[in-house]
């Protein structure tokens, strides 16, 4: 037994276990070469064949980013010159507006200055009409009362002739004189 295990103990002695055996080595080779051509003919073309799709998908993906990104910019493009056209158009209108007011405000002062000026003439005439109507009506009044008093004072009663007509008149006239003088002393003075 002492042999068995001195001889079982020079044979480990020639065996190396950091070095595998030769059957060790063929069966890892043709489990090796079993995978390698698994993996070379299934997984291999999947995963290729995914990879590509993929590849395809991202370039599609980065075609349809880079159309839409210049349909964009062509619809800002529009954009930008519709709203220049309408800024353009908004200032067109503003300064038609402004002329219409300016004219519709023009027309509408020269309107109420011919009308304010109508108004004031017809006032005017109206006044003097009235006036002239009061100043022969008081005239005759006048005439009247005086020929009335100058027959209380003289004692006479005095007909209505022209001769006393003629004598009122010229007594009107003087006191109208008189009215004038003074108006236009006061008028002096009051500058």
């Amino acid at each position: 037994m002492i042999h068995s295990v001195v001889k079982a103990a020079a044979e480990a002695e020639k065996i190396n276990p950091l070095i595998p055996q030769w059957y060790d080595i063929v069966g890892s080779l043709i489990c090796f070469a079993i995978i390698l051509f698994f993996f070379w003919k299934l997984v291999l073309p999947r995963m290729k064949k995914l990879l590509d799709e993929r590849a395809e998908a991202i370039e599609g993906n980065i075609a349809k980013a880079d159309e839409a990104q210049h349909k964009a910019e062509a619809l800002l493009e529009e954009y930008t010159a519709q709203l220049a056209d309408a800024r353009t158009e908004a200032a067109k209108i503003r300064e038609q507006a402004r002329n219409d007011g300016q004219k519709i405000v023009s027309e509408a002062k020269e309107t109420a200055t011919a009308e304010a000026a109508r108004v004031t003439s017809s006032a005017q005439a109206q006044i003097e009409a009235e006036r002239q109507s009061a100043l022969v009506s008081l005239r005759g009044e006048v005439g009247s009362l005086a020929l009335d008093l100058a027959s209380g004072v003289i004692g006479e009663a005095l007909t209505e002739d022209k001769k006393s007509q003629a004598i009122v008149d010229r007594f009107l006239a003087d006191l109208e004189a008189s009215e004038k003088a003074q108006s236009t002393e006061k008028a002096g003075t009051s500058k």
